[in-house]
């Protein structure tokens, strides 16, 4: 759940206001307090972190998953917080609002976001989703470890589902994952991951 602060602000209203404690959003200029996340999706969180920090040290690649940075979305007064987001180091020095507002805002920075569903399902699926497509963020990954989503992202009846959208001529073209179905990823094409081990994080 979320609880929306009705006035409207600019970006820079929201990250000058931002306090340290709590987790908010920005939507389309209206604040939004993200309520504290369940266990389960923490466990699920911290499981995907160790996962690709893993890999990416593995690999030598120069990115690093922040705590709390924001994403940006161009030309909207709107500032996500993913539950994972990894960043490309070598192109943070391009960004205009990185060293002042931790806030990125280029897909060459953004190889990777992985939202883990609660009950605001609907902003991952929908509003997050055009966001991210349209900053051009190469992969997307929506972890919805309930089956809380409509049907047509978590089949029918619904089940535990990994939607993962990849960039494909400026589109996100979507591959589903359930049960024991390999994890496909194109940042991490050596991924050797189930859907079920990412659910099982949770148990």
């Amino acid at each position: 759940m979320t609880q929306a602060l009705t006035k409207l602000v600019t970006f820079e209203e929201f990250t000058a206001w931002k306090p340290e404690g709590g987790r908010y959003e920005l939507h389309d200029g209206v604040i939004v307090e993200m309520t504290q996340p369940l266990g389960d999706h923490e466990d699920i969180v911290g499981f995907l972190v160790e996962i690709l920090v893993r890999e990416y040290t593995r690999l030598n690649l120069p990115y690093r998953i922040p705590k709390t940075a924001l994403v940006k979305p161009p030309e909207s007064e709107s500032g996500y917080s993913p539950d994972v987001l990894l960043l490309n180091r070598d192109n943070l020095k391009n960004e205009p609002f990185w060293k002042n507002k931790s806030t990125v805002t280029l897909s060459a920075s953004i190889p990777l976001i992985i939202e883990v569903v609660s009950t605001n399902w609907r902003d991952d699926y929908y509003k997050k989703y055009a966001d991210y497509e349209s900053i051009g963020i190469p992969e997307y990954w929506v972890v919805d470890y309930l089956g809380l989503g409509a049907k047509k992202f978590t089949g029918n009846p619904k089940l535990p589902t990994i939607s993962i959208y990849q960039l494909i001529d400026e589109e996100y073209q979507v591959t589903q994952f359930r049960g024991t179905n390999q994890i496909i990823s194109r940042t991490f094409g050596e991924l050797n991951l189930t859907a079920q081990q990412i659910f099982d994080a949770a148990l």
